[in-house]
C-alpha cells in the first residue's frame, strides 16, 4: 500500500488555502517528499501525517516555491529529536543551495545526506521505493520524478521443497536475499515467479510537454502533473514561461497510457481551475483537478 498526499497545488506564491508545491508519500514506515514549498509544514499538520518518517526529499529544482519551506522543515524534524539521517535528491547544485538555506538551520541532531543528479535520467532505491529522476524542460534545470513499489514475484512453495530448502530460509528468499545452506548458494530467483506489477506515481511540474515525460510515466497507476494555466489562449504565456495548460498536461496523460492525472501548479490567477476541467477529459477522462491535501491510497492488483 502506497499513500499520496498532494500537499501544496499553488505555483509562484502561496494564496489562502493554497500551499505551495509539494507531494508526500508513505510506505512501508518510509516517507517521502517531493519539493518542499513555502507552507509544506502547515499542509502536513493540517493533512494529520508526520514529520518523523520523511527520510528522503527530493526537488525537481530550485525555484523558492520549491524548496524555501526546507529550512522551516527540517528544523521541525530536529525539534521533534529525530538523529536518523536525512536525504536530499536533486539537480546539480543540491549541496551549495540547500547549504545557503541552512544558514538558518545551521544545528541539527540529525546528518543531512546529499544525492546530485547529473544524468538525464537517474535510478536510485530509497527505503522501498524506485526512483527514477528524469530531465524535463524548464528554464533552469529540472527533473520529474517516478516512484515505483516493485513488486518480486509469488514464493514457489513446491520449488523450494523440491530444493530441499529448510522453512526458515524461506523469509530471506522471498525478500530477494541469497542464502547459503551446506556450502550450496540457494537464489530468489529459484523460488520466485515473474515479477508482479507493482505500483507507479509519477510527478512532473514546471515543464514543457517533452518525451521524457511521456516514456517515464508510461502505465502510472497516478500522474500528477503541472496545469499552470487551464486556458488555452495561455499558450504563448506558457511557452515562454516553460510551463503547460490543462490541455498539453491531459494529452501527455493519454500518449503515456497511466490511469489517473491530478493537475497541479497552479498560476495564482487560476482561481477556478474547475471550470476548464470539461475540455480536458474530452482528451483524457480520468483528469481531475486538485486542491491541497488531496490523498489516494494506492494498493497492489489483487491477483
Amino acid at each position: 500500500m502506497l499513500d499520496v498526499c498532494l500537499l501544496g497545488t499553488g505555483g509562484m506564491m502561496p494564496l489562502p488555502k493554497r500551499w505551495l508545491t509539494a507531494m508526500m508519500a508513505r510506505y512501508n514506515g518510509s516517507s517521502l517528499l517531493v519539493d518542499c514549498g513555502e507552507g509544506t509544514q502547515i499542509a502536513i499538520k493540517e493533512k494529520g501525517w508526520s514529520f518523523k518518517q520523511i527520510d528522503t526529499i527530493c526537488f525537481t529544482h530550485y525555484h523558492g516555491d520549491h524548496i524555501a519551506g526546507l529550512p522551516g522543515l527540517l528544523l521541525t524534524m530536529g525539534n521533534a529529536e529525530r538523529t536518523e539521517p536525512v536525504t536530499l535528491i536533486g539537480p546539480k547544485g543540491l549541496e551549495r543551495v540547500a547549504g545557503c538555506l541552512r544558514v538558518i538551520a545551521p544545528e541539527l541532531p540529525f546528518p543531512v545526506e546529499y544525492s546530485e543528479l547529473n544524468s538525464p535520467e537517474e535510478v536510485l532505491e530509497r527505503n522501498g521505493f524506485r526512483i527514477t529522476a528524469f530531465r524535463v524542460n524548464h528554464n533552469v534545470i529540472c527533473y520529474g520524478y517516478s516512484l515505483e513499489i516493485l513488486r518480486a514475484g509469488r514464493f514457489s512453495t513446491q520449488n523450494a521443497q523440491a530444493l530441499g530448502i529448510p522453512v526458515r530460509y524461506w523469509n530471506p528468499l522471498q525478500k530477494g536475499n541469497e542464502v547459503e545452506i551446506d556450502g550450496r548458494i540457494y537464489t530468489p530467483q529459484m523460488v520466485l515467479g515473474p515479477p508482479r506489477k507493482g505500483i507507479k506515481v509519477t510527478y512532473v511540474t514546471d515543464s514543457r510537454p517533452v518525451d521524457s515525460i511521456v516514456r517515464c510515466a508510461e502505465k502510472s497507476d497516478l500522474f500528477i502533473c503541472e496545469g499552470m494555466y487551464g486556458e488555452d489562449d495561455q499558450i504563448e504565456k506558457a511557452k515562454e514561461k516553460k510551463h503547460m495548460t490543462f490541455m498539453e498536461a491531459a494529452r501527455l496523460a493519454k500518449e503515456a497510457d497511466v490511469k489517473e492525472m491530478w493537475l497541479t501548479h497552479y498560476s495564482p490567477s487560476l482561481v477556478r481551475p474547475d471550470d476548464y476541467i470539461g475540455r480536458v477529459r474530452d482528451v483524457f477522462p480520468n483528469a481531475m483537478t486538485c486542491k491541497d491535501g488531496k490523498s489516494v491510497e494506492l494498493n497492489f492488483e489483487e491477483e
